[in-house]
């Protein structure tokens, strides 16, 4: 018989967490899922909402890399800042 664990809260729960909290989240699911030993119902809720918590944590990621910021020296030894780009 399967160990219960908790139901899948809310996709609007999903916004409130932190990358840290979504990102800890989603690896129990993995583990979860890799251990095999949920039923099917629950290893659907959980790969739903880890699909949702990945996404979580890909916007969040996209957000941070947006905000870096780089420094550019300029000839007369002040600094100047410029959008990060990856390009």
């Amino acid at each position: 018989m399967s160990k219960a664990h908790p139901a899948a809260s809310p996709a609007k729960d999903i916004a409130t967490l932190s990358f840290e909290d979504a990102l800890k989240e989603l690896e129990d699911i993995v583990k979860r899922l890799e251990g095999g030993k949920s039923t099917l119902n629950e290893s659907i809720a959980d790969y739903e909402r880890g699909t949702l918590l990945k996404q979580h944590c890909e916007q969040q990621l996209e957000a941070a890399r947006l905000k870096v910021e780089k420094l550019i020296p300029q000839p007369d030894g002040t600094m100047k800042t410029e959008h990060f780009d990856h390009g």
